[in-house]
């Protein structure tokens, strides 16, 4: 089954009786145990336009708390619930409910500045050490419990732990105390001043989880149950709101379009039905075509999207993302020769977007019998897309199938102890690791990353002497 590489999930957990699914696949499709039994699904996803939007509107914040914008890893949590939280170090996890339930930018915003000030307090979320140099979708598992119980040998126990889960993390590891919710806000009213951005959208985020506080726990939103919200609390924010120079401050206008854009496109891959619903044919706005166009794509209608598609291309000539759907409609139906141009269109159009790279490279690796220069471009390709998408296993596994291609297995099992890493599969990484220090020259660049995985895992034999 072909990987979507727009909007993809990088890892699932799917739960049904006593049995887990850890893979990947592609958002819009099932397992069929899915299908069959409709058990429930964690994943992280992946989406170069929603990451490139969030990290749009973040990058004040980061700048003005004195984060460096490009060490904080934006993370999509396909979950239906309203939540955000930090964890491993600065990756900020943001539930796709709450993103779909924001009303406009200026929300969203005041979540970041809320997140962010948890970064900046050391109010991180941990699991284990590892978590820092872990992938997103590894320390998502580590923190569901699901990689220890699974490394125990029992699949019963790993599936018990992912089934509660979700509650666990809500009741306990992801719960802040009510002193650092309000440092957190203290610290997002300083960032909003600091970035002269208006205070607003966080004071009605607050108001809108406070109609919650008299529901039963059980049908709180996540947030509420995992960011202690008090009434002092949005008494502060509204004292601010009303002092603050920049409360009436406007956004960028075509931060409105984002939202909106972001919103159609989580609505359209989710629920199809429901985006067709809410974006008829009448609206003819960029961001409703993109929502049907999507819909169209993961209900089989081919035809229609891509003529939707098509459509906002001729709008927007040089939005690469318009592209990169395209592409990946044209992958994932079996169209992979004629993928290539739109995925290249893409990347031309956004070169410093790795995750754009790794999908132009799977298309080229799906390509019939690719030929040595096909897979030399696909190598090249993932080798620039390195420096972001390093933790990346969809990276790594793409990159152990082109030197394996290229019958090179010294840099096949270097590749596979890489994509072992960023899963968090220390065993695997260890064997891979080992083998790969046995096939490749001593000193060359992979035999040195071989060697500084053993050490990072410190299970692995001394590597042999020459």
């Amino acid at each position: 089954m072909s990987v979507g590489t727009f909007f993809r999930t990088v890892v699932m957990v799917a739960v049904w009786g006593a049995a887990t699914f850890l893979g990947v696949v592609g958002l819009g499709s099932q397992t069929s145990a899915e299908a069959q039994e409709g058990g429930p699904r964690l994943a992280v996803i992946r989406d170069a336009e929603i990451e490139h939007i969030i990290r749009t509107f973040a990058r004040p914040i980061f700048e003005v708390a004195g984060i460096d914008p490009l060490a904080v890893t934006i993370v999509l949590v396909r979950d239906g619930t309203l939540n955000a939280f930090v964890a491993g170090g600065m990756n900020i996890f943001f539930h796709t409910g709450l993103l779909i339930e924001s009303n406009d930018p200026s929300q969203l915003i005041g979540v970041i500045a809320h997140e962010t000030g948890h970064i900046s307090g050391g109010h991180l979320i941990r699991g284990d050490e590892a978590m820092e140099n872990a992938s997103a979708e590894s320390i998502l598992m580590m923190l569901l419990g699901g990689a220890a119980a699974a490394a125990s040998g029992n699949p019963g126990a790993a599936a018990a732990v992912i089934l509660g889960g979700s509650e666990m993390i809500r009741r306990n590891l992801m719960a802040f105390s009510r002193v650092q919710e309000s440092s957190a806000d203290q610290a997002a009213i300083t960032y909003l001043d600091k970035a002269h951005l208006s205070g607003r959208g966080l004071l009605a985020f607050l108001e809108k989880l406070s109609s919650q506080e008299l529901m039963p726990v059980d049908r709180q939103s996540s947030y509420t149950r995992t960011h202690p919200l008090t009434r002092e609390r949005i008494d502060t924010m509204q004292a601010y709101v009303e002092k603050s120079p920049w409360s009436n401050a406007g956004l960028p206008p075509q931060f409105s379009e984002l939202h909106q854009r972001m919103k159609a496109k989580l609505i359209g891959f989710i629920q199809p039905a429901a985006a067709l619903r809410r974006y008829p044919p009448e609206d003819r706005s960029v961001f409703a075509r993109y929502a049907r166009a999507v819909a169209m794509y993961q209900q089989g209608d081919i035809k229609q999207s891509l003529l939707l598609v098509d459509e906002l291309i001729a709008v927007e000539p040089k939005n690469p993302f318009f592209y990169e759907l395209k592409g990946q409609i044209l992958l994932e139906n079996r169209r992979v020769s004629e993928s290539l141009a739109p995925y290249r269109k893409a990347v031309a159009l956004l070169p410093d977007s790795g995750l754009l790279r790794v999908s132009l490279a799977q298309a080229l690796l799906e390509t019939k019998n690719p030929g040595p220069v096909v897979v030399d471009e696909a190598l090249r390709v993932l080798e620039s897309a390195m420096d972001e998408e390093r933790r990346s296993s969809m990276m790594w596994r793409l990159m152990a199938t082109a030197w394996d291609r290229k019958n090179n297995p010294g840099m096949l099992a270097y590749s596979m102890a890489e994509e072992a890493m960023a899963r968090g599969d220390l065993a695997m990484a260890r064997m891979h690791a080992v083998r790969a220090q046995k096939l490749l020259p001593v000193g060359s660049p992979g035999w040195i990353r071989a060697e500084d995985i053993c050490a990072q895992v410190k299970q692995c034999a001394s590597p042999p002497s020459r």
